[in-house]
């Protein structure tokens, strides 16, 4: 064949038969031919494969594309029949060896990367069973920085499994526990520090507590600045956003549990910032249209990880009707975009799912009684900041030592005192129970 039709290509070798491998948003059953994807674009992108399409641990990679009109860029994973793990050709001579032949496989043992499959075609048996072309939306602030930082410094194969986890979630997640293979440890992956049930700085007591529980715009802004890389503020605004969208992807391709807790914290703290969203409003106004892209492909999810009936709205649904109040309650010309853009996913919630983020919804809350202890309580068709009768927050009077306790000082006993700190602990803990229930 001509060697300059050959362009960048992936190759997957050493797949059986009738297992399941993709790439980017599209999966596939493979022949006994199947060797790889060619005519694969610029950018980055995203290989998975698994003994079988049923219940095996995925094992997926990402690489980078460069742009450009030089030499053809190939990349080369195998995999590994005894350890079932995918991994990158690491010698040389082997990579030249393949980039060498490919001519022999151009044809019949790569599958073209595109958004739908011809009959014929021998790289996928089974045809794709998913199609999109969001893959560039889905993945704008990923970048190379960002995969470093949470799979390792493995440039062109920044690999993870079904099974990878963050430390936090390995106690938290049913059933997912550290592995001690001496094979193959699972990777821990290095997400963005967040701990919900502490959002204040360091010292903090009473009402400043108080208010960074309720908006957690302090913590985002240390987050941004001390723990992401990029140089200017931008930058590190868009890593968070990157994270958000990797952990999505990452779900959706290996149906990674770890991955889906990240997503919720993140979406847990960004949607309940407030004096944040004004401040970095076009960090805001590219979330939505993030999450709004992102919501289109639940239905892609397999085993309904994302449920997104009426009935299973339970986590988004409170977060996102607590942003379009907190957007309703500023004033001024600069939130325009942000307030289209909220009414643009709003319509398509309701009308892809039936939401109303304006309607009542079923609230979970804690009530403590005077004896300390804490009850929980369902109440229907309540606003979480209009609670009235039987349920409305009451004022617990403190002895100076639980306000010693609670504080962390020796604070004298003094009415005002003891009323900011009932206040602050029940607002704090109205909004763990949110951020713990699912």
């Amino acid at each position: 064949m001509d060697p300059s039709t050959i362009n960048n290509c992936v190759l997957l070798l050493n797949l059986p038969p009738n297992a399941l491998a993709g790439i980017d948003l599209l999966s596939f059953t493979t022949s006994s031919r199947f060797r790889g994807i060619k005519n694969v674009p610029p950018g980055l992108h995203f290989v998975f494969a698994a003994s079988n399409s049923a219940f095996s641990v995925r094992q997926g990679a990402w690489f980078y594309v460069s742009p450009g009109t030089g030499s053809p860029q190939v990349f080369v994973k195998k995999w590994d029949e005894k350890t079932e793990v995918l991994v990158a050709e690491t010698a040389q001579t082997e990579v030249l060896r393949w980039k060498a032949n490919l001519g022999s496989i151009w044809k019949d043992g790569l599958t073209p990367y595109r958004q739908t499959v011809q009959e014929g075609d021998s790289g996928a048996e089974d045809g794709w069973s998913e199609e999109s072309t969001d893959w560039g939306r889905l993945t704008s602030r990923i970048s190379p920085t960002i995969l470093s930082r949470i799979c390792g410094l493995n440039p062109d194969h920044w690999s993870l499994t079904s099974a990878s986890s963050a430390t936090q979630d390995t106690e938290q997640i049913p059933g997912l526990e550290t592995s001690n293979s001496t094979v193959h440890p699972e990777k821990e992956l290095m997400f963005l520090p967040i701990d919900l049930k502490q959002t204040w700085r360091k010292g903090a007591t009473g009402r400043e507590r108080t208010e960074a529980a309720q908006d957690r715009t302090w913590f985002l802004g240390d987050l941004i600045d001390n723990h992401c890389q990029a140089k200017d503020t931008r930058g590190r605004e868009s890593e968070v956003l990157g994270e958000l969208q990797f952990a999505f992807l990452m779900v959706l391709t290996l149906n990674n549990n770890s991955c889906l807790e990240q997503w919720k914290r993140l979406l847990r703290l960004l949607l309940t910032c407030q004096q944040a969203v004004k401040d970095r409003s076009q960090m805001f106004l590219e979330l939505l249209k993030i999450l709004r892209v992102q919501l289109s492909h639940c239905a892609d999810l397999e085993g309904e990880l994302f449920d997104m009936g009426e009935a299973g709205g339970g986590f988004l649904k409170p977060l996102l009707s607590k942003f379009r109040k907190t957007l309703d309650d500023f004033d001024g010309d600069w939130k325009a975009n942000l307030v289209d853009e909220m009414q643009d996913l709003q319509d398509y919630l309701q009308q892809e799912f039936g939401w109303e983020l304006d309607g009542s919804y079923v609230k979970r809350g804690m009530l403590e009684l005077e004896d300390g202890e804490r009850v929980e309580m369902d109440v229907n068709g309540a606003d979480e900041d209009d609670e009235l009768g039987d349920y409305a927050p009451v004022v617990v009077d403190l002895t100076p030592e639980q306000l010693r306790l609670l504080t962390g000082s020796d604070v004298g006993y003094s009415k005002d005192t003891t009323r900011g700190a009932a206040d602050s602990s029940e607002e704090e803990a109205e909004l763990d129970e949110m951020d713990t229930r699912y």
